[in-house]
């Protein structure tokens, strides 16, 4: 396994509670839209075992053409260790990048796509959607549904509805909104559905989908291969 130190360059406020921190590419270090990698502060691997609590699982907000590896992440007033030690970095410290891996690349099917996200997970998504501007190749649309109470909606310079290129973007603050909205995109029996979220997130999402008729085939988790059975079978549950 290679482990890629490399320092933050930027970090951008997005939100009063959300953060971008900007990474520099460290040489031979690849990735495609969807992509996640494992994130890890100084000191993780210090020790005789990995110390996971300095570990998180996070999506890569860019892409590559962007030159720098965006990790986009709420910080609360209270909150984990890992986020207390993160918010007090500064532009020039090192953190490490690995295990960089894709489960939500643009499927290129000549399908409707719709992506159904709840807050931060928006930040999947970016790369999709900009990799769709950029080619709309086997892509017949994009509808992205988001929501978020705090009512603070991420990239909504990027996620704006444009006609002229078949994409529409929705954010909605509350949950009843947000489902009635999933049940009606659901109408669409051939589409993609792509989920990010929490697991409880994920879930909800499926049983509606399900229950609407949309095939497992057609849901897209940010879950290894080996998890999606116990997401996408039947009888949900978790």
């Amino acid at each position: 396994m290679q482990i890629y130190w490399t320092k933050i360059n930027k970090i951008i406020e997005e939100t009063p509670e959300i953060k971008t921190y900007m990474l520099d590419c460290p040489e031979g270090f690849t990735w495609e839209e969807g992509s996640h990698t494992h994130f890890a502060l100084e000191g993780f691997n210090a020790g005789d075992k990995p110390n996971r609590s300095l570990i998180r699982h996070m999506s890569i907000s860019t892409l590559p053409h962007e030159n720098s590896i965006g990790i986009t992440t709420r910080i609360k007033e209270q909150c984990s260790q890992f986020k207390a030690l993160l918010r007090n970095l500064k532009v020039g410290n090192e953190v490490a990048i690995f295990k960089t891996h894709s489960n939500v690349p643009l499927k290129r099917e000549g399908k409707n796509i719709y992506l159904l996200s709840s807050g931060v997970g928006l930040a999947t998504f970016r790369p999709l959607v900009l990799d769709y501007f950029e080619r709309s190749d086997h892509v017949s649309q994009i509808h992205s549904l988001n929501i978020d109470s705090s009512r603070d909606f991420l990239f909504t310079t990027i996620f704006e509805s444009a006609a002229d290129k078949k994409f529409t973007s929705q954010f909605v603050d509350n949950r009843n909104d947000y489902y009635e909205e999933v049940k009606n995109l659901a109408a669409d029996k051939e589409g993609l559905f792509y989920v990010v979220g929490s697991d409880e997130f994920l879930v909800q999402n499926i049983e509606v989908l399900r229950e609407q008729g949309i095939k497992p085939e057609q849901i897209m988790l940010d879950k290894h291969k080996q998890q999606l059975p116990e997401f996408l079978s039947l009888d949900v549950s978790i």
